[in-house]
């Protein structure tokens, strides 16, 4: 039977970082998406594309009341709720240990059922924000994917750790967009308490209290690393000082800070992650590379890194190195990355290794519940061709279409299910 192949020439990563001012249009992708196609194998099938993840989350467009009136006492009722639609909310994270965490944490709010990064805590722990302002949010690699990268899908990758989006819509009543939104802290490897956001008022105190992080069990890595803790008084001021400027977009001077930091501290993982991404943001693949190698050396258990250096490896098509690091991730925190295991299977795609291919697109499937990466289904579905398993090959082949109507090669994915059918006819 001919056999399918998977290339992707040009991996890019989800972690790069990328401003965006608020608009109501979707925000930008943290990575563009791969280029790379492959030659015809076997019966001179196309190899497929395989992007990769970006970020973003599209925020509701604005709108202005189309009945204008000429009555003044009217117009000055109808400027009120835009007034007073700005909801600030304020309050603190700690660990179930009842210490803070030892670096920032994003918090969400969550509306039924979908994630928007609103804010960061400070070094105690501390957050405050105006709901739907957050324009400036550093993205995270190892975050959800965007659906511009997989073919189409999904209001994007939200919404976990990415720059831009999610406001609040037109004159709408703020209150009533609140219905069915939550708060929490995102911190993998931890579970976190939720604040009830229905009901809330305007003019209610913006204090929210406290919000518990609860460490999961059977898990060794996590986003925050161990040795910020230790990390002198200098160093953490210049790494706080690179955080600030990175809200405001201004890449150079943080990574001046970044540079400072890492200096002053070698075993700043955080820091040397951070800078790993600026380096990436300006294109400055070599300093991304070097950068990242070193936040792994000074804490093994620190996961972020892992991710950005495996895209990097994966878009030099070094298969084994992509490989090898994220099964080291996926073992240090098993249950929170679908992205991990996505770029693990379609490296031992390539590889040749389908048992290995196989098993992480199907945890990378039952992570992604949500179906954040459609692209998933299309890995699965060539594997599965390859292990001569045409009826799981054409279901996974055909959900992916479902799932991506219109992705860039969908055309392809279409061709390769007419094959499918061509051999199970065959009695291939």
């Amino acid at each position: 039977m001919a056999r399918f192949r998977v290339s992707l020439a040009a991996f890019a990563l989800a972690g790069i970082m990328q401003a965006q001012e608020p608009a109501p249009a979707p925000a930008p992708t943290g990575g563009g998406g791969p280029g790379g196609a492959g030659g015809a194998a076997g019966g001179g099938m196309q190899q497929p594309t395989m992007p990769s993840p970006g970020q973003g989350t599209q925020q509701p467009g604005q709108g202005r009341n189309p009945f204008p009136t000429q009555d003044p006492n009217q117009q000055q009722q109808q400027r009120m709720p835009e007034m007073q639609r700005a909801i600030f909310l304020s309050g603190k994270v700690m660990l179930d240990d009842g210490t803070p965490p030892p670096e920032p944490v994003t918090i969400e709010r969550v509306c039924n059922g979908n994630p928007r990064p609103e804010g960061y805590t400070d070094s105690k722990g501390r957050f405050s924000f105006e709901l739907g302002r957050n324009s400036s949010m550093m993205a995270d690699a190892s975050t959800n994917m965007n659906g511009d990268g997989f073919g189409g899908g999904i209001p994007g990758q939200p919404q976990r750790g990415g720059f831009g989006g999610g406001g609040f819509g037109g004159n709408a009543n703020i209150e009533q967009q609140l219905m069915g939104c939550e708060l929490r802290a995102s911190l993998p490897g931890f579970r976190s308490d939720l604040i009830n956001l229905t009901g809330r008022r305007v003019m209610d105190n913006p204090d929210v209290g406290t919000i518990v992080l609860h460490r999961l069990a059977n898990v060794e890595g996590f986003t925050f690393s161990a040795t910020s803790g230790l990390a002198p008084k200098d160093a953490r001021k210049a790494f706080e000082k690179s955080r600030e400027l990175l809200k405001k977009k201004k890449l150079p001077e943080a990574q001046k800070e970044l540079e400072k930091a890492t200096s002053l501290y070698p075993k700043y993982a955080a820091a040397w992650y951070d800078l790993g991404r600026v380096y990436e943001a300006q294109k400055q693949v070599e300093p991304a590379r070097k950068a990242f190698e070193s936040s792994i050396a000074a804490d093994a258990k620190f996961v972020s890194p892992y991710l950005n250096l495996a895209g990097i490896f994966a878009q030099e098509g070094n298969w084994e190195k992509t490989a090898e690091l994220t099964a080291k991730a996926v073992k240090l925190n098993p249950f929170e990355y679908p992205t991990m295991y996505f770029y693990n299977a379609v490296a031992n795609l390539n590889l040749q290794k389908l048992d290995d291919a196989e098993k992480s697109a199907r945890e990378a499937r039952k992570l992604d519940a949500k179906n954040r990466i459609p692209k998933i289904d299309h890995v699965l579905g060539i594997v599965l061709a390859q292990k001569r398993d045409l009826p799981g090959a054409k279901d996974s082949l055909t959900a992916y279409l479902k799932a991506s109507p219109t992705a860039g090669d969908a055309d392809t994915v279409k061709k390769q299910l007419e094959q499918i059918d061509k051999m199970i006819a065959e009695g291939q």
